[in-house]
């Protein structure tokens, strides 16, 4: 038996600023903060993944998707996380055009915005 197939996973995301970081997270994405770690992490549940905030003076240097949140609804959830602040990246490039912020590619259409710290997030719904 593979140990890892049934392990749950942390995310690590670096933040400059773990107060604003946490603002960020709890009042736009209404995420439910578990608390603080003594090595300075800061963890959230989301479903069966747990997400942890690590302070990191320079930040993030990552030009890729960081988290990715599937959701059921994409519109729906754009929808909420704009009334909440979330700003949502627009792009127009061969292969990569959004429209009201979102995107299809393939069996998934998806939306990007970045947390305060420059950590890129995505929401994600699959096509089927």
């Amino acid at each position: 038996m593979n140990p890892l197939a049934a392990s749950s996973v942390t995310c690590m995301l670096p933040v400059k600023d773990l107060a604003r970081a946490r603002q960020f997270y709890e009042q736009a994405l209404g995420l439910e903060p578990l608390g603080a770690k003594p090595d300075g992490k800061f963890i959230y549940r989301c479903g069966g993944t747990e997400l942890a905030l690590f302070p990191k003076p320079e930040g993030t240097k990552a030009d890729h998707t960081a988290l990715s949140f599937r959701v059921a609804q994409i519109d729906q959830a754009v929808a909420a996380l704009s009334q909440r602040g979330v700003r949502f990246a627009d792009y127009d490039l061969p292969g990569l055009k959004t429209v009201d912020h979102v995107c299809v590619l393939g069996s998934e259409k998806a939306a990007w915005f970045e947390d305060p710290e420059g950590n890129i997030l995505c929401l994600h719904e699959d096509l089927d």
